[in-house]
């Protein structure tokens, strides 16, 4: 007589088999082993292009500095870093309103009076509370101020929100944005507080929340924006940056261009350099992800 012969296994729960809980037959271990299913190879120009946002923020932190060091050593008339931050600031609208034209005019109305009314209070607020900030570190030492500073602007540079704005240009409330522009004016705060005069304190921190609060919401705009006007404006700040910087320090001045540099276009190639060994592994063992409509 022929021995019956061994009944093969099945990948079912209901049904009793001769095999234990775990068998998996050999061949039948890896058919459905998937490897990276959804890479997308990295484009060299694509990762310059969203570069530059980190580009153009550090830049934004260095010409910070050197106007801080300027009105410290007496080189800069608070009064032009003034002027020079009403000018960016009805810049900065301008191109908004140009980018947002396409919005309903009731609702450009109704934005610009808000803006009108926040600009105002902003300003206000801050030339009333000069006096305030001129003393606020008085009792600390210049060394706790500058340690301080730094590692509230790398917190700044390490939460930024890097990423484009959506098609509608809807502002997004992210943590981190918030957590960034609050480190950012925090230490724009504490240096200022280093400054001789009112007048001093006030361009400075004026300054501050046009390069911290608001800029960063006219950048995520810019990045959707035209190309040339994205690479126009990360080549202007990033040249102002190392132009005021050579004028502090020659090894400043280098050190921050290198920075730049390194980022720009450096860094992409090591990002595509590296995706290759970057190894995703999908399979039937992973845990079942349900799809509702």
């Amino acid at each position: 007589m022929n021995e019956a012969r061994p009944e093969p296994w099945s990948r079912v729960l209901w049904k009793t088999q001769p095999f234990s809980d775990n068998h998996i037959p050999p061949k039948l271990f890896l058919v459905s082993l998937q490897r990276n299913p959804n890479l997308e190879p990295y484009s060299y120009w694509r990762l310059a292009h969203a570069s530059c946002a980190v580009t153009q923020h550090l830049s934004t932190i260095y010409l910070f500095l050197a106007v801080f060091i300027r009105l410290k050593e007496n080189q800069l008339d608070p009064r032009t870093l003034v002027y020079i931050s009403v000018g960016c600031f009805f810049t900065g609208y301008f191109t908004w309103n140009v980018l947002d034209s396409a919005g309903p005019s009731s609702e450009r109305n109704a934005n610009h009076l808000k803006a009108l009314k926040s600009s105002i209070m902003m300003f206000l607020a801050l030339m009333s509370l000069s006096p305030v900030l001129r003393t606020l570190s008085a009792a600390t030492s210049s060394d706790s101020i500058w340690a301080l500073a730094a590692i509230l602007f790398i917190l700044n540079a390490l939460l930024a929100d890097y990423t484009a704005s959506t098609s509608g240009g809807q502002i997004r409330d992210r943590l981190t944005s918030v957590l960034s522009m609050n480190a950012a004016v925090s230490a724009s705060v504490v240096l200022a507080s280093r400054l001789c005069t009112d007048v001093a304190v006030f361009a400075l921190a004026l300054f501050s929340v046009q390069a911290f609060a608001l800029f960063p919401i006219l950048r995520q705009r810019l990045q959707t924006s035209l190309v040339a006007v994205w690479l126009s404006l990360t080549m202007f700040m990033a040249t102002s940056a190392v132009y005021l910087l050579a004028s502090l320090s020659q090894t400043v001045m280098w050190l921050g261009f290198f920075t730049l540099f390194f980022i720009t276009l450096i860094a992409p190639i090591i990002l595509i350099w590296a995706q290759k060994y970057k190894n995703i592994i999908r399979g039937p063992w992973d845990v079942a992800v349900p799809k509702v409509n």
